[in-house]
């Protein structure tokens, strides 16, 4: 008997050109060969439609997502007040299959009692009032500052509320134990995100520059990336790549006036895929404790050795495979003595068994259609 399965998403979830999207699209490939029938439904803003997905979906359906003032609302956070669309709900009340709700931000049908009675799954990809919360404190600008903090209140209040409406899947530990200690969800559980990756490809020996990669147009990686400009690498004689993103024009002046840095704007995939081998530090300092970093995940499977701070990898179970650095003195002295340090065959063997046994994308697909079938 076939089995079908709605899927919400937040935006259209290919290309998958930075971290956020990985989960939703290689997720959407696993279940596709366990043989779900994935009815997609995709909040449509400013990434265009996708044929792509067709082939592994029984069909797509695509939403306007209610930008500006449109999505504002008082009680309801803007992430989710911009995607509510009647059309949806209709579509989805014409059968009973289970739902996938992918982010707080697809939730707004929660609070219809027209589906009390169905099986409503949610995807947590942050815990998204302290996502929103740090964002507050990465900016610099006075309107979003207040845009970020008014978001993150209306976030705390709005996670709680739905926290008990069905079970919520993280893909941390640490936002699981935030839900189920802080919102009291009672059913609540881990699930690893979904990866392109089946093996660690990281070369052996010594690369040529360090790294630091993401998405810059964000205010936290832009942050992470003048840190170590401006507190790391000011002093040292090493080379420094920053690649992503819709880098600021802010981030670019501040690039041009260190002489050891090299600012790579918009990248290609398979571009950002050869920087990251050819690295020979991937150094990935975050400011945000929720959630999975994608861009460390991707350094771990593909790159060599990675410097990170307790932010990046709290709670992953990936700090052996990491270098550890508490401050900007300790990320000095972590560059100067793996710069010309060896990548060997061990650190590879102990990547396997840490990374392999949890991010099984044929494993986590059967886990995931038991708990929603």
């Amino acid at each position: 008997m076939e089995k079908h399965l709605h899927i919400i998403s937040f935006d259209v979830p290919y290309p998958v050109d930075h971290g956020g999207y990985f989960d939703l699209f290689y997720k959407l490939v696993a279940l596709y060969q366990q043989g779900i029938r994935i009815h997609l439904h995709c909040f449509e803003h400013k990434r265009p439609q996708q044929p792509e997905l067709e082939q592994y979906c029984a069909e797509v359906r695509y939403y306007p997502r209610q930008c500006g003032h449109k999505g504002f609302s008082h009680k309801l956070p803007y992430i989710v007040a911009s995607r509510t669309n009647a059309q949806l709900e209709e579509r989805l009340l014409k059968d009973s299959y289970p739902i996938l709700l992918e982010g707080v931000h697809c939730t707004y049908l929660l609070h219809d009692e027209r589906f009390n009675n169905r099986k409503i799954i949610l995807r947590l990809h942050n815990v998204e009032y302290k996502y929103y919360k740090q964002l507050f404190h990465a900016s610099h600008s006075l309107f979003k500052k207040m845009y970020y903090l008014n978001e993150s209140r209306l976030l705390k209040q709005y996670e709680k509320a739905i926290a008990n409406k069905g079970l919520v899947l993280a893909v941390s530990d640490q936002d699981t134990n935030v839900y189920r200690k802080e919102f009291g969800a009672e059913k609540v559980a881990t699930l690893p995100v979904f990866l392109p990756y089946t093996q660690v490809s990281a070369p052996e020996g010594v690369g040529c520059f360090c790294l630091y990669h993401g998405n810059l147009s964000v205010i936290e990686n832009e942050r992470a990336a003048i840190w170590l400009m401006e507190k790391v690498f000011n002093d040292l004689k090493v080379p420094l790549v920053i690649a992503g993103k819709a880098p600021s024009q802010r981030l670019q002046r501040i690039a041009n006036n260190h002489r050891n840095t090299c600012l790579v704007a918009d990248p290609s995939e398979q571009e950002m895929q050869d920087m990251i081998g050819k690295a020979q530090i991937n150094i990935l300092p975050s400011f945000n404790v929720t959630g999975v970093k994608l861009k460390l995940l991707n350094a771990l499977f593909n790159g060599r050795h990675c410097l990170v701070n307790e932010a990046t990898v709290q709670s992953t179970g990936l700090e052996p495979a990491c270098h550890i650095g508490a401050n900007a003195n300790a990320f000095k002295s972590l560059v100067v003595q793996l710069y010309r340090q060896p990548f060997a065959e061990e650190e590879i063997r102990l990547r396997n068994t840490l990374l392999l046994s949890t991010f099984d994308n044929k494993r986590n697909a059967q886990r995931l259609i038991q708990w929603i079938f």
